[in-house]
């Protein structure tokens, strides 16, 4: 009976090692860098649950940017000013954070400083997009460009960096479900062990050099794991 119930526990492992997210080297990734800091371990938990989520924030706030980019210049080229132009694409664009651009916007409907507005509101990840258009407004205010065209020459860069950022991801895909496979291997093979009563957990948990292997392959997969997810974050970033 134990040995059934340990043989389900290892098969669920794998499988979940297999098809889930790649959670295991995002923890480990913030726990190395959170240990160097000296952090305390519920500030490591709470980082690694949240690393995804901030991740999705930033490409929401990347397609939020372009929309506004090609809204605004939609506004600006049907001959509205730029202060009501960006007022209204502003208003048409759903943030993820609309109150982080109410600055911006009553700025642009007062004619105070938008540029100032639009790079305070910018996050750090993913507010590339506003710091650009707070660059496109500085142009037009100081030299007399024509905002129209900084505009929809911004949109057409961000579009193509979001274009690159998708096709980068889908490529390291593989590279990212290759490792979780051979991460799973180790666990398959003691499953397997246990199917031939060949006793592997009482090998590995029983004897010293059992418990050495255990740690040691438990370690060298979990770099492995951090080592394919630092990689591939290099790659995308």
């Amino acid at each position: 009976m134990t040995a059934a119930l340990i043989a389900a526990l290892s098969t669920a492992c794998a499988i979940w090692l297999w098809t889930g997210p790649s959670t295991p080297a995002i923890r480990l990734h913030t726990l190395l860098t959170a240990t160097h800091r000296r952090l305390p371990w519920h500030h490591l938990l709470r980082t690694s649950l949240t690393r995804p989520s901030s991740t999705r924030r930033a490409d929401a706030w990347r397609r939020a940017c372009i929309e506004l980019c090609q809204s605004l210049s939609a506004e600006l080229a049907a001959g509205r000013t730029p202060g009501e132009a960006l007022t209204r694409a502003i208003t048409a664009v759903d943030f993820p954070d609309p109150e982080a651009l109410r600055p911006a916007l009553a700025a642009a409907r007062d004619g105070g400083d938008v540029s100032a507005a639009l790079t305070a509101a910018a996050p750090a990840q993913g507010g590339e997009g506003l710091r650009r258009l707070a660059a496109c407004w500085d142009v037009s205010v100081t030299a007399g460009a024509g905002m129209s065209a900084l505009v929809e020459r911004v949109a057409g860069t961000l579009r193509a960096a979001q274009v690159h950022r998708q096709e980068v991801a889908a490529q390291l895909a593989g590279p990212r479900t290759t490792a979780r496979m051979l991460a799973a291997l180790p666990a398959l093979g003691l499953l397997m062990a246990g199917a031939l009563n060949m006793h592997p957990l009482s090998f590995l948990f029983g004897t010293f050099p059992g418990l050495l292997c255990l740690l040691s392959g438990t370690a060298l997969d979990a770099c492995g794991l951090w080592w394919t997810h630092r990689m591939a974050t290099k790659a995308q970033s």
